[in-house]
């Protein structure tokens, strides 16, 4: 089981009481009345996945209720760091 620091309780928490939410740091297309159906849907459903290390946001639901991210090497399953949504990548 992953253990999970969450930025906002300040503590390690159980990967149970997270909700896994996607890669963290996409941006929407800038103006979403305008966009193509190619730009929806690189925004939507095309990811990265990279081997290695990989920003994602993760939701603590049976604790705070926040969005969080946690940069994981999906390699070795570790957990590196986790931050606050806004914040810079560490």
């Amino acid at each position: 089981m992953l253990l999970i620091p969450c930025p906002f309780c300040a503590m390690d928490r159980p990967e149970a009481e997270f909700r896994h939410a996607g890669e963290a740091h996409l941006t929407r297309p800038p103006d979403p009345a305008a966009a193509d159906d190619a730009a929806w849907a690189d925004f939507l459903y095309h990811r990265a996945n990279p081997r290695g290390v990989i920003a994602e946001r993760w939701r603590h639901v049976h604790g705070c209720g926040r969005f969080i991210n946690v940069l994981r090497d999906t390699v070795s399953d570790r957990i590196l760091a986790s931050y606050r949504p806004g914040e810079k990548r560490p």
